[in-house]
C-alpha cells in the first residue's frame, strides 16, 4: 500500500493491494466497539466482532435522541467530516448531518457504525481473524440481518435502548428497514431513501457481473490477496465492478446530457484506440474506488445485499412491513433505475402510516446523495413529528 511505489511512466502510485483501513492505521475520528461472538443468519458465527463508528452531539441523560445512520456499499462512518489521516474521503452527507442542519447535531446524538463486513475498521474480510491473518477467503457469508444484529449489540454496549430515527439510503436503506422489521421497539421513525424491501432479480442480475469480475481477476486468488504487493492485487476486477455499478447509478438520460458522443479529448476512439468521454468517466470512478476499497468487501456486501428480503421466513413482504411501528418517511427518486419508484412504493404501502415522497432528479440512484436539499425538507418534516 505504499504511495512511494510508482507505476512505469506515471506519477500515478500504484493501485494498492486493498484499500482498506488497516490496524496501525490512523484511527482518525473512528471508534471502536468489541461486541463478542455473532452467530451467522446462513450458518457458522464469527467468534469476535468489531464495529467502528462515529458520533456527533450529545447523548441526553434520558437517552433519547440517539440517530442511527446506516451507509450505503463503498461509504463508510465518516458522514461528516474533512478527508485526512484516517479517512480517503470527506463526509458523504456533510449537508444533512450537523449543527444547524436537517439532522441537528445540537440536538441530536449521531451514530454512524461502518458495517459488519466493510473495510474500514469494522470486522471483515481485510480485518485480522484469531489465527493473526486476514480473514480473506474464510470470511462468512453474511446477510442484512446479519449487519443489524450487529448494529443492535453496538446500541447496547453505547446504551441506547431506542433509536429516535433510523435512516439510511442504497444498501443503508436496507437495514434501516430491517432494523425496524426486527426491532419495531427499538425504531420511533423510520427513514428509508432510495431502497428495497427485498433485492429484486434484476438488481441481483446487475450484481452478479460485478462479482464475476472481482472473482475473475488473477489477482483475486480466491479471496486470500492481502499479501499481494501494490499493482498485484485484484484492483483491475474491483474496477470493472464500479463501473458496472456506476452506471446503475446514474440516469441514461444525464449520461447523454453530460458526455453523449463526445470523445476523450485529446483522443480519437473511432478506429484510433482512444475512448469516448463516457469511458474515461467510469474509469476514473473506478481508479477512485480501488484506492480507498476493499474487493474482500465489495464481494461480501453484495451478497449481503443479493439476500435482503424481510419477508423471508415472516409471511411474506406486505407482512413482514406490517410489523414496523416506526412513524416512516420512504424516498424514492424518480430516475433511479436501480431501486424504481415502485420498490419504494411497496414499503409505502405495506409500512403502516409511511408516507411517500418521490424527489425529482436528474441523477439517478445518486440522486440521494446529491438532492440533499429534497431530503433535508423531508427529515426535518419526520424529526418534527
Amino acid at each position: 500500500m505504499s504511495g512511494a511505489a510508482r507505476g512505469q511512466g506515471t506519477n500515478r502510485p500504484l493501485r494498492p493491494v486493498t484499500g482498506a483501513w488497516r490496524e496501525g492505521d490512523p484511527a482518525g475520528d473512528r471508534r471502536f466497539a468489541d461486541l463478542g461472538p455473532l452467530d451467522l443468519e446462513a450458518g457458522g458465527s464469527l467468534p469476535a466482532v468489531r464495529l467502528a463508528y462515529e458520533t456527533w452531539g450529545r447523548l441526553t441523560p434520558e437517552r433519547d435522541n440517539a440517530v442511527l445512520v446506516c451507509h450505503a456499499l463503498t461509504a463508510d462512518s465518516h458522514v461528516v467530516g474533512a478527508a485526512g489521516p484516517g479517512h480517503p474521503t470527506a463526509g458523504w452527507w456533510s449537508e444533512l448531518v450537523g449543527p444547524g442542519l436537517a439532522i441537528d447535531t445540537d440536538r441530536w446524538f449521531v451514530v454512524a457504525p461502518n458495517v459488519l463486513g466493510g473495510c474500514q475498521g469494522s470486522t471483515g474480510p481485510s480485518s485480522t481473524a484469531p489465527d493473526g491473518r486476514p480473514w480473506g477467503s474464510r470470511f462468512p457469508y453474511l446477510t442484512i440481518r446479519d449487519q443489524v444484529a450487529a448494529e443492535i449489540a453496538l446500541a447496547d454496549a453505547l446504551g441506547i435502548g431506542t433509536w429516535a430515527v433510523v435512516v439510511g439510503g442504497s444498501m443503508g436503506g436496507m437495514r434501516a428497514v430491517e432494523h425496524a422489521v426486527t426491532h419495531p421497539e427499538r425504531v420511533q421513525r423510520l427513514l428509508a431513501v432510495a431502497t428495497t424491501a427485498r433485492a429484486t432479480a434484476d438488481q441481483i442480475a446487475w450484481c452478479a457481473p460485478q462479482l464475476a469480475a472481482v472473482r475473475t481477476d488473477p489477482g483475486w486468488n480466491g479471496g486470500d490477496y492481502y499479501d499481494a504487493v501494490p499493482g498485484q492485487g485484484p484492483h483491475r476486477g474491483l474496477g470493472l465492478a464500479r463501473m458496472i455499478a456506476h452506471t446503475t447509478y446514474r440516469s441514461a438520460e444525464e449520461l447523454d446530457a453530460r458526455f453523449g458522443r463526445s470523445a476523450q479529448p485529446g483522443e480519437q476512439p473511432m478506429g484510433g484506440g482512444g475512448r469516448f468521454a463516457v469511458e474515461s468517466y467510469l474509469e476514473h470512478h473506478a481508479d477512485k474506488l480501488v484506492r480507498r476499497f476493499d474487493a474482500g468487501s465489495y464481494v461480501v456486501l453484495t451478497e449481503a445485499m443479493n439476500s435482503h428480503d424481510v419477508g423471508r421466513g415472516r409471511g411474506g413482504t406486505a407482512a413482514a412491513l406490517a410489523h414496523v411501528t416506526a412513524r416512516t418517511r420512504v424516498v424514492a427518486v424518480d430516475t433511479d433505475r436501480l431501486y424504481p419508484v415502485s420498490l419504494s412504493q411497496e414499503i409505502a404501502d405495506g409500512v403502516p402510516g409511511a408516507e411517500l415522497d418521490v424527489v425529482t432528479s436528474p441523477y439517478g440512484h445518486d440522486g440521494f446523495l446529491i438532492e440533499s436539499g429534497a431530503i433535508a425538507k423531508v427529515v426535518e418534516e419526520l424529526l418534527g413529528s
